[in-house]
């Protein structure tokens, strides 16, 4: 299994960039995909982007398409997402996740382990 830990969430204007990291503890990391998701305050939590094993596959939600970019390092057991353009709606408690269901997913039930989250906030 993996432990994924967030970091680099932060306060930022509309229109910065922002890269947040995820650091996946556990050997096998590569054998899992991954995602990101996101929660706003009294909404759902909704996906953002998900990455294959090999890092050659990645889906986005189309409200972040062509603005957000997930990779990951296998080598260092890492997942990125940058944030470019970055709007007040994209105002969230981010998560990353990893699935063993080698399909690509925006379900978050496909996903079995996730972070605590970090908190990125657009101001306007």
């Amino acid at each position: 299994q993996v432990q994924p830990v967030e970091s680099g969430g932060g306060l930022v204007q509309a229109g910065d960039s922002l890269r947040l990291s995820c650091a996946a503890s556990g050997r096998t990391f590569s054998r899992y995909g991954m995602g990101w998701f996101r929660q706003a305050p009294g909404k759902e939590r909704e996906f953002v982007a998900t990455i294959s094993w090999s890092g050659r596959s990645t889906y986005y939600a189309d409200s972040v398409k062509d603005r957000f970019t997930i990779s990951r390092d296998n080598a260092k057991n890492m997942v990125y997402l940058q944030m470019n353009s970055l709007k007040p709606e994209d105002t969230a408690v981010y998560y990353c996740a990893a699935r063993t269901n080698p399909n690509r997913s925006s379900v978050t039930s496909d996903y079995a382990y996730w972070g605590q989250g970090t908190q990125v906030t657009v101001s306007s």
